[in-house]
Order: C-alpha cells, then sequence, then structure tokens
C-alpha cells in the first residue's frame, strides 16, 4: 500500500546519507590531521573538535553537519512517529550543540558533557518510538526491528558509557562504534521508507479477459 501524503521526499534519502559520510570522513581526516599521539581506540571524538586539537574546525564542521541531517532527516520521515521523529531532532540538535561546546583545552566541560549525553541517548532511543503499525508499515519502522535497534544502540551506549567511567583504554572505539551506528540507523529506516513507495504498476487485462469484457456489451 502506498501512501503518497507520508512518503519520504528526496531530500530526506540525501540528509540520511550525508549523516554517516560526515561522521565518518570527519573522524578520518581529521584524526590523520593530529599529532602521531592521537590514538583513535582510545581518544574521543570530541578530542578532534576540542580547542587544543590541531585543525579542529574540520571534526567541527562534521559535527555541525551531522547535526543538521538528523534534523532535515526527522523532518523528512513522514511515515514514522511523530515521538520518534521529534526524539531524533532532538538528537541532531544536541549534536550541533556539541559541536558549539567544544572540549577546552584542559577538558571538563560541562555544556560539552550534557550535550554530548542528550545527543547519545536521544539517538538510541529514538527507533523504539518512532515504529507504526499495520502491514503497509515499512521494515524500518516495524515494531520488532524498532526495538531490537533500540536495544543494540542502548547496549552500545551502555558499553560506552562504562568506558568513560572506569577510564578503560577502548573509549575512542566504543564511541566510534555507537556513533557510527546511530549515524547509520537513520539511512537504514528511510531507504525501506523509500523502497514502499513506487505505486505498483497497473497490470493489463490478459486476451481473454478483454474479450469477455467486450462481450458484456
Amino acid at each position: 500500500m502506498v501512501m503518497a501524503v507520508r512518503a519520504v521526499p528526496w531530500w530526506g534519502v540525501i540528509s540520511s546519507a550525508g549523516a554517516p559520510v560526515l561522521l565518518i570522513g570527519g573522524w578520518t581526516v581529521a584524526a590523520g590531521l593530529q599529532p602521531r599521539s592521537f590514538n583513535p581506540v582510545a581518544d574521543t571524538i570530541s578530542a578532534l573538535a576540542a580547542e587544543n586539537a590541531a585543525d579542529r574546525w574540520v571534526m567541527s564542521f562534521a559535527l555541525l553537519g551531522l547535526g543538521a541531517c538528523h534534523v532535515v532527516t526527522a523532518l523528512a520521515l513522514r511515515p514514522g512517529a511523530w515521538p520518534g521523529r521529534l526524539v531524533l531532532a532532538v538528537g541532531g540538535a544536541a549534536t550541533i550543540l556539541v559541536a558549539v561546546n567544544p572540549e577546552p583545552a584542559g577538558g571538563g566541560s560541562l555544556p560539552h558533557t550534557a550535550w554530548a549525553a542528550t545527543g547519545f541517548i536521544a539517538l538510541a532511543v529514538w527507533p523504539a518510538v518512532s515504529f507504526v503499525r499495520g502491514p503497509s508499515a515499512p521494515g524500518g519502522l516495524r515494531v520488532a526491528v524498532c526495538v531490537s535497534a533500540a536495544t543494540v544502540m542502548l547496549g552500545l551506549l551502555v558499553w560506552f558509557y562504562v568506558e568513560l567511567a572506569t577510564g578503560a583504554r577502548h573509549l575512542g572505539l566504543a564511541e566510534r562504534v555507537l556513533a557510527g551506528a546511530e549515524a547509520v540507523w537513520p539511512l537504514a529506516v528511510v531507504l525501506t521508507c523509500y523502497r514502499g513507495q513506487s505505486p505498483p504498476r497497473p497490470r493489463s487485462p490478459g486476451p481473454a479477459r478483454s474479450w469477455f469484457r467486450r462481450g458484456e456489451g
């Protein structure tokens, strides 16, 4: 069943695809610009945009673009339930505010930490409140899929905060896996919605049926 009024516009596909490109491309380029002492497995993404980072504008720009992409995708994801779209937009706005409030050279910024936590939590839980019911629901918005996605991302979030609390050596890796999953999932959902928007081609009546209909007159 096609719901043209609630279709995902083309710009929603672009914004959802742009999110992982900006995030992964941003941390890859920014890490390459840092001194050799930078360790992507142990050091966080925020360190690439900190006030004392080399060429910090690269990661800052990537985070700003990432947040904007999430907000635009939330606006475009019309087949999804509105609470999920709202939470996705909150996660995008929080990501923008992470970039606006970078870590200071000495570390320990309350605004940065608060917005980062808000963004990670929002982007992890939004699938759980975005599902729709019914046989025509897109694959990425079905109840079981949404709950499973949220469960996986919440598990990654717990891993990240355990690494953060214990000062473990895989903090950067945990954050990258979490952030990467949260950036890719909106694209996966949009693609499942977009695939269901092509209306079925009308079936032309067969020769026998056409003859029968002509014979009725």
